[in-house]
């Protein structure tokens, strides 16, 4: 099957279009500086896969409509609002093949960019009295900052266990993917049911995705945003291969696994961590949960009716879950 991203596009190539238009003028202000950036952050050309997963699950239960751009609009502006955020929190220099807002304009501006960013989102659904748009992100935003606090929290303390790690990635990644169809979803029916099967969906391709990202940093293989192999461990992320691994050594083996985390710098550390997720059968294990997601979703697909729409849709998840670049 073929899952490149124009491919998979090609049913709302023409929408996709009309959304480019409609999501520019949502961006257009007097305020000079304001302006500026935003000029600035359109030239850093995303793939736009937020707005896509939304006008496809419009189009998979029914029609698009400038309702459908609305919501695509609001998800995109949230998303790159959250990423300017995520740019000053990790002092990245980079987005996109270009210099980050925050390496720009400095902190401060950036922060308050994101800040109106989110705001301008949040405007363009009350504006429209999207108010079930509203609700909805309102309820992902909450999700993705506890998500992110709760993963600090215990990066610090070291005690994750799975129940944590599956509510640390089902809020902080997959909320998001799942807030695209269930938002695409709404703005083409009033069915319930329909809603929640792509709502459903979205989650079961956002967790399959991260758990696929998170096995990455242990095979020494890109991901799709060319993470290399390692950065969690140092960043002291316990995510789903190690605390599989650790749950199968022995007290001893796994206080000694710990310990190495905690001073993980040296490049001897991370390979002998490496190495024991291997060994105790963690990416097995974790691709065999990333595999149950991605068939639960199948299955919630095969529940719509026929459509290009649809069939996009089920190539979006080998999109997400099987790029290494």
């Amino acid at each position: 099957m073929n899952n490149n991203l124009n491919y998979i596009k090609k049913p709302i190539e023409k929408e996709l279009a009309q959304f480019e238009v409609f999501f520019k003028s949502n961006l257009k202000t007097k305020v000079g500086l304001l302006d500026l950036i935003t000029k600035y952050l359109l030239k850093q050309k995303g793939k736009k896969v937020r707005p896509i997963l939304v006008l496809l699950s419009a189009g998979a239960v029914g029609k698009i409509s400038e309702r459908s751009f609305r919501g695509a609009a609001l998800v995109e502006l949230l998303h790159s609002a959250t990423l300017i955020h995520d740019d000053v929190v990790d002092n990245a220099e980079k987005r996109r093949g270009l210099p980050s807002i925050n390496a720009v304009w400095k902190n401060k501006i950036a922060v308050l960019m994101g800040d109106y960013l989110l705001s301008r989102g949040l405007l363009v659904a009350v504006e429209n009295n999207d108010f079930d748009f509203l609700k909805t992100i309102t309820m992902t935003v909450k999700r993705m900052s506890e998500g992110e606090l709760l993963q600090i929290n215990k990066s610090r303390k070291l005690d994750i266990d799975e129940p944590t790690y599956f509510k640390i990635i089902s809020d902080k990644t997959a909320s998001l993917i799942s807030t695209c169809c269930e938002i695409g979803a709404r703005s083409a029916t009033d069915d319930l049911e329909t809603i929640n099967i792509l709502k459903d969906f979205g989650e079961a391709i956002g967790l399959a995705f991260q758990i696929r990202d998170d096995i990455l940093d242990y095979i020494g293989t890109s991901s799709v945003f060319g993470k290399k192999i390692g950065l969690d461990i140092l960043d002291k992320k316990i995510t789903l291969p190690l605390i599989y691994s650790l749950l199968k050594a022995s007290p001893s083996q796994a206080g000694n696994i710990l310990k190495q985390i905690k001073s993980a710098k040296k490049s001897d550390n991370i390979s002998e961590i490496i190495n024991f997720v291997k060994q105790s059968g963690g990416i097995e294990y974790a691709e065999a949960v990333a595999k149950s997601y991605v068939e639960k979703a199948k299955s919630l697909l095969d529940k719509l009716k026929d459509s290009e729409s649809k069939k996009s849709l089920f190539l979006l998840i080998d999109f997400f879950v099987n790029r290494k670049s």
